[in-house]
């Protein structure tokens, strides 16, 4: 009897394991990014989110605070460095305080296409400023992105560096930014990102120096109807996540995060990408002028704002700009 009594004791006991491992609270990842969650990253973040619950068999939920409902960039790092967030991102801009090496990404003409920005992004140049932020407990795993921006607005179409003397154009606060509008002869005013469609319908401002994605899923062709490819400043997002969080995961948890990210982080880049034409395609039925820079005319505005190098060199590092130069040029 007191064996039978013994296997009982032991079954129960194991039931009452498996119960309680079954119904074990997930560990929560908590994910904040900026944009909508229609927008391109928020698309891939949703994928991320889907992905992670799945290959983890509900070991981990991923909740996502899009739209910045997290807060601002400075509540975004003080949750990483203290695990109350555990992933997040952010524009290259805001990382400056952690090393000038983001600026690279806020020189104008720089790059000429999306696979110049990925010889960047995902080799050493981009990875070697990512890990500025580690001594802050925060680990750059790599870059999704925005776009390359462009000029709208609701005065003229504007087909020559002289059609946008004046304009007066909202810019974000990158003195880098401010720089470049200026020097092409427009007028910066920076605003805040939410203020910024209703300072565009009452024209508070001109327009907008903005890519195609962003543009599009916050409604701004409703409010500016002259669109001109530029391609001037090609603005990526460093995707973060908290050296505590990730030093407590197990190897394969910990496989699973970043593989994961990596397959998202294509995802991304490849949304953005399409996007891009589907919505060129779309913007004349939305009464939206769109007009491309002949390679000539754009090389003026190249011109025109070469002395923004030359004021931003001594942050940036001369040799890093011209590393980065030669890299595009496939040297």
């Amino acid at each position: 009897m007191s064996r039978i009594k013994n296997i009982a004791i032991i079954i129960v006991a194991f039931v009452a394991l498996s119960v309680s491992t079954a119904f074990a609270a997930p560990t929560v990842i908590k994910l904040a990014h900026p944009n909508v969650p229609q927008h391109p990253m928020g698309q891939a973040f949703e994928k991320f989110k889907e992905l992670v619950e799945a290959r983890t068999n509900g070991e981990f939920r991923v909740d996502i605070y899009d739209s910045s409902k997290f807060g601002n960039f400075d509540s975004v790092v003080q949750g990483l460095q203290f695990n109350m967030l555990q992933m997040g991102s952010a524009s290259t801009p805001n990382l400056a305080p952690f090393s000038d090496e983001f600026l690279i990404y806020d020189l104008p003409f720089l790059f000429p296409d999306y696979a110049s920005t990925d010889k960047i992004t995902d080799g050493p140049i981009g990875m070697k400023a990512a890990k500025a932020l580690e001594s802050s407990g925060i680990i750059g795993l790599g870059y999704i992105e925005i776009g390359f921006r462009n000029i709208w607005n609701n005065q003229r179409t504007v087909k020559t560096l002289e059609d946008v003397k004046n304009l007066k154009i909202r810019s974000t606060a990158s003195k880098a930014h401010i720089a470049t509008l200026t020097a092409l002869g427009m007028n910066p005013t920076p605003i805040a990102w939410g203020e910024v469609y209703t300072a565009l319908q009452q024209k508070t401002v001109d327009g907008i120096d903005i890519d195609l994605n962003l543009a599009w899923f916050n409604n701004f062709p409703e409010v500016n109807n002259n669109l001109t490819i530029v391609n001037s400043i090609y603005s990526p997002h460093l995707v973060m996540i908290s050296k505590k969080f990730l030093d407590s995961l197990s190897p394969e948890n910990r496989k699973i995060i970043l593989d994961t990210f990596e397959e998202c982080k294509l995802y991304q880049r490849k949304l953005i990408r399409d996007g891009e034409a589907e919505i060129m395609a779309q913007l004349p039925k939305k009464g939206v002028n769109v007009y491309t820079l002949t390679p000539e005319e754009r090389a003026r505005w190249a011109e025109a704002t070469a002395g923004v190098y030359k004021q931003f060199e001594d942050r940036i590092g001369k040799d890093l700009i011209e590393q980065v130069k030669a890299t595009v040029a496939g040297k």
